[in-house]
């Protein structure tokens, strides 16, 4: 049997989000602590939702022990002008209030669905560099994120151009494995990104090979996705993982596992799927347990 150093080990990257699970935000806490994660990536409604007010929120998760991951998802914020913008940097400004209250340091921004929105690269560049700019102060970085059904900005290769035409140092680029396998981007796209600049990287699977319209995409994103190593891209996720690992990324990883049935189980028996997924990835792809006495644990050339 695995002992508790070796499990924190192997899965001391891996964390869970709050979406998965049912219940209070306390509860949720609880279930991923005792099933030995050490991370845990929020929302803007764990905070506004919660009985006794958002500063109780983040009371409670700071007083768990978990550490933030990342605070998500600022929406639909670049490429507007006018009162828009205005009124979508107010919201950003309540955003970065929050995830630095949390004492988390990377804010998830997704790209636009506006139609609203200008798909000029350059303009949302230029968007991007101001919210991170924006973020300076509070010591947060912001991970952009490719949504498979973004209007203009729905890969991640198109996400890494514009963080790269807004060269800011604080503006990174997030990854979400549904989104690519949704998308069906080349993985070999990868290889282009720098380690340093990817901020976060979410994890899920689901179970169909193809999402055909961008209605199915956002049906299966929000209901159906697994944890990987439970839907029918194992071999994509595991290329996935090997190729980040290979570039020299890291950083943290979340499950954004969202699921109805899910969150129709109990909390425990939800973390406890969640716990295997994070030992098949820690310990059988990137191999990251603590070896024992006298052995050595090569990664097969």
């Amino acid at each position: 049997m695995t002992d508790r150093r070796s499990l924190h080990q192997a899965i001391r990257a891996f964390g869970m989000d709050t979406i998965t699970l049912a219940g209070p935000l306390e509860a949720k806490l609880e279930a991923m602590q005792d099933a030995g994660f050490s991370q845990v990536m929020l929302k803007a409604n764990d905070l506004v939702g919660h009985p006794q007010g958002w500063r109780a929120a983040v009371k409670a998760v700071r007083e768990s022990g978990l550490r933030g991951t990342g605070f998500q998802v600022l929406r639909d914020f670049e490429g507007l002008s006018g009162h828009l913008h205005q009124y979508k940097v107010d919201i950003a400004k309540t955003m970065l209030e929050m995830c630095a209250a949390l004492g988390c340091d990377v804010l998830l921004a997704c790209s636009s669905t506006s139609a609203h929105a200008s798909q000029d690269l350059d303009h949302i560049a230029r968007d991007l560099r101001k919210l991170a700019m924006l973020a300076i102060p509070f010591g947060i970085r912001i991970a952009y994120e490719g949504l498979s059904w973004g209007r203009t900005v729905n890969e991640f290769t198109t996400a890494w151009d514009v963080v790269c035409r807004a060269d800011c140092p604080n503006l990174g680029i997030g990854i979400d494995s549904f989104h690519i396998l949704a998308a069906k981007t080349p993985l070999a796209a990868m290889e282009d990104l720098d380690p340093a600049k990817i901020f976060l990287v979410q994890l899920s699977d689901f179970m169909w090979q193809e999402t055909r319209t961008f209605e199915e995409r956002m049906a299966t994103a929000r209901t159906f996705r697994v944890f990987p190593g439970e839907g029918v891209h194992t071999q994509e996720l595991v290329q996935m993982v090997l190729k980040l690992d290979a570039l020299g990324y890291a950083g943290d990883y979340s499950f954004e596992v969202f699921n109805d049935d899910y969150v129709q189980m109990p909390l425990p028996m939800v973390a406890q799927r969640a716990l295997r997924s994070a030992m098949w990835l820690g310990e059988d792809v990137l191999r990251r347990s603590v070896p024992l006495p006298g052995q050595l644990r090569l990664r097969p050339v």
